[in-house]
């Protein structure tokens, strides 16, 4: 469990604003001296560790963790009992026991990166004022300065099944690249970057960088062929979005906030769908930032209509219709029914509701209709 997961809970218990802040080394040593009062595990002032406190002008900070330069802790608005602040800082040392008893003696120097990383991105998340850009002791070197594909993995274990860091590490290695970066978030959650030149595997024969279509359809191929491989051969069903390339130092933070929205629209509006793709959600966003009471009028305006819009044949012909750019030829085909069978259904909704799908503007509010019922039937 990552350490932010506490954090809320904490704030009510202590009723102050409680919230992480990372301090160098040197900072942090700079803090102590001048602090009110300190106190350091075994009276050893000169070692930094989990637990170690100070306090000035109502403020206090307890270390969390030592991570290389960085010193990650809490810091706490309102002057703590005495009681309060030895619980918190036997706490955070019984923690910091308990995980490394659990963890394996012989972490990879990957997945202890990793870890690393992931709980920065967590703290971020959680934090009022987030940092968005990467912490150099945390960027490898400068290797994630440059662009990367990312992609976040939902799983949906069955059976109890669990996913393994190493065993996927050593999957998605063999399938994108040996550069991969593979971060695991929040249960059954992977955040995922690949090198960007998949791309140009992914099709080689477009390969026009300017061209932000052909882009997406490279990267809707790469998450298409990444998807089967980890539902066939590794954890069955699970979910999974990818974004256009961007340097992980700089936009991980977003991007993992854009990559959990988008997969959260998918699983609202598209149910049975796995792969969602944030430049194909657009309508749902703008719909889903719309309040749900406003959402259910208009649904129910529109459908005293008619009930055909419900109905199961029309559902499946509209879905087609819609998925296929509204091409009638085409849409017939994918249904195999003649093309007059479909237009005799569209001219009986036109009939029956005034809209006709073959013109833009009606398309459009039939599209949104057939998304906030499928929200609304669900809830």
């Amino acid at each position: 469990m990552s350490t932010t997961d506490w954090l809320t809970p904490l704030q009510h218990i202590l009723n102050c604003q409680v919230r992480f802040i990372t301090f160098s080394l040197s900072d942090w040593k700079s803090l102590v001296q001048q602090a009110d009062t300190s106190w350091a595990y075994d009276d050893n002032r000169d070692k930094i560790s989990e637990g170690n406190r100070a306090a000035n002008n109502g403020r206090t900070w307890i270390v969390v963790r030592v991570s290389g330069n960085a010193v990650e802790a809490l810091e706490i608005e309102g002057e703590l009992k005495q009681a309060e602040a030895e619980l918190i800082t036997w706490t955070l040392q019984w923690n910091q026991t308990q995980q490394q008893a659990s963890k394996p003696s012989t972490l990879s120097e990957s997945e202890s990166f990793a870890l690393k990383l992931s709980d920065w991105i967590q703290q971020q998340l959680e934090s009022e004022e987030p940092s968005y850009s990467i912490p150099d002791h945390l960027t490898a070197g400068g290797k994630l300065f440059a662009e990367m594909i990312p992609f976040l993995l939902v799983t949906e274990y069955t059976n109890g099944k669990q996913a393994s860091y190493p065993e996927l590490e050593k999957l998605l290695r063999s399938f994108l690249a040996e550069d991969i970066l593979l971060i695991p978030l929040k249960n059954q959650e992977w955040l995922i970057w690949g090198p960007v030149s998949l791309l140009k595997e992914a099709d080689s024969e477009f390969m026009d960088d300017e061209d932000e279509e052909t882009v997406e359809d490279s990267l809707s191929s790469i998450c298409h062929g990444l998807h089967e491989m980890l539902a066939s051969e590794w954890i069955g069903e699970c979910h999974l979005a990818v974004a256009h390339p961007v340097s992980p130092a700089k936009g991980i933070v977003e991007t993992t906030v854009l990559l959990r929205e988008t997969i959260n629209l998918g699983r609202k509006f598209h149910v049975g769908t796995s792969i969602h793709l944030p430049w194909m959600l657009q309508l749902e966003r703008l719909l889903n930032a719309i309040p749900e009471v406003q959402r259910s009028r208009y649904l129910e305006h529109a459908l005293k209509r008619t009930e055909l819009f419900v109905e199961a044949e029309m559902l499946a012909t509209l879905e087609t219709f819609f998925s296929l750019d509204c091409n009638v030829s085409e849409t017939a085909k994918k249904l195999y029914i003649h093309r007059n069978t479909l237009l005799y259904r569209l001219d009986k909704l036109k009939q029956e509701t005034g809209l006709d799908v073959r013109q833009f503007r009606d398309a459009v509010l039939v599209k949104i209709i057939l998304l906030l019922y499928k929200v609304t039937k669900r809830n």
